[in-house]
């Protein structure tokens, strides 16, 4: 998953190479964050969000899941991109982060849209864009941040699978095609599109490239949020 890429920059010592280690089969699914706000905040879109802000620098307050967790990175990534300041608030879980959102004592967070879906449509939480490139099968209703005008800026969240690094090349191709037959099932893509998710078929290749331009990203959006690494 996303953590996989984001650990090397957050961990002084893991207990594994991340790219020795471990060989990378293929993707199995994306699913983008939702990013919602609290009704009382005056903004529908991105941008009005963005001026919202500006005109309050340092006072708005945003939650995460925890620091260091891809939400977290995923509002640091939209601070750097907009040029924006606000105070993090880190929560022990999605539970009370959005327990918070929605009693407004915090204004922002990015979750999973299974999670933070439903509030949106009970009218509890705005949601206001998704993080990836397409917008959401499940939400078709939101724009995604490219389509608000914040170019270049895409989290996906991703699951993938990975077997032990010394696995024999040939068993790790078979493994590939076994996945990509599962992906092009119709009962599973359906099942994932349920969940907001959307299958990524593909070589193993391209996922060990992937890997390596996602720990590129977020190491940057590490050191420039000046998260310490533990």
């Amino acid at each position: 998953m996303t953590s996989y890429a984001i650990n090397p920059s957050l961990r002084k010592k893991l207990p594994y190479d991340t790219e020795r280690d471990f060989a990378p089969v293929g993707l199995v699914v994306g699913t983008p964050l939702l990013m919602v706000i609290h009704p009382s905040v005056p903004a529908k879109t991105v941008n009005e969000f963005i001026a919202w802000v500006k005109s309050r620098p340092g006072q708005v307050n945003y939650a995460s899941v925890g620091s260091g967790s891809p939400p977290h990175l995923a509002t640091e990534l939209l601070k750097i991109a907009a040029g924006i300041d606000m105070e993090h608030i880190p929560y022990k879980g999605g539970s009370p982060a959005l327990t918070d959102l929605i009693a407004g004592r915090v204004s922002l967070l990015f979750g999973s849209i299974s999670t933070v879906g439903p509030h949106v449509k009970s009218g509890k939480l705005r949601g206001i864009a998704v993080t990836t490139t397409k917008r959401s099968q499940a939400m078709p209703e939101l724009p995604t941040f490219i389509e608000s005008g914040l170019a270049g800026y895409e989290v996906n969240a991703w699951y993938g699978l990975l077997v032990t690094g010394w696995t024999p090349r040939v068993i790790v191709s078979r493994l590939n095609q076994e996945l990509q037959q599962v992906l092009a099932d119709a009962a599973t893509r359906k099942r994932f599109a349920q969940l907001g998710m959307d299958p990524l078929p593909g070589t193993a290749a391209e996922f060990a490239a992937l890997i390596r331009s996602e720990i590129a990203k977020w190491a940057k959006v590490v050191r420039a949020a000046g998260i310490q690494p533990e």
